[in-house]
């Protein structure tokens, strides 16, 4: 892999890293149920987005991201369909909380979703890990 993409790759990795410690050091210990979940969504985005990237896909919408995530990570079988299922799922309130005025989550909407977030992140940084 040449220098510039494993240095990308590694950023955006360390986004995801970041994004995932502030939902927990932070936005929950705050109560921030909607900051939480837009930065669950972005731990996982960043995450996702070096996966397809390592493989020379981008896209430049989120919906794209996802397109592409499952076509060629999913359907295939790299990755399983819960994790593909949750990052729908999360996709979904996060456009709900970004852009939906009267919704507010709560602590049960988004601890539920803290785990599966580190679960589908380790799976991205060890498929990247044997790609280097």
């Amino acid at each position: 892999m040449n220098p510039e993409k494993a240095e990308y790759l590694s950023r955006r990795m360390a986004n995801a890293t970041k994004m995932l410690a502030e939902v927990v050091d932070y936005q929950i210990e705050n109560q921030l149920w909607n900051t939480a979940v837009n930065r669950l969504y972005y731990a996982c985005y960043y995450a996702v987005s070096a996966l397809l990237y390592s493989q020379d896909f981008n896209s430049k919408t989120h919906s794209g991201t996802k397109r592409l995530f499952e076509e060629h990570f999913i359907k295939p079988g790299i990755i399983n369909t819960e994790s593909a299922n949750f990052y729908a799922r999360l996709f979904g309130m996060r456009q709900n909380a970004d852009y939906e005025n009267e919704i507010d989550y709560e602590r049960e909407d988004v601890i539920i979703l803290v785990q599966p977030a580190k679960d589908l992140i380790a799976t991205i940084e060890a498929i990247l890990a044997k790609e280097s």
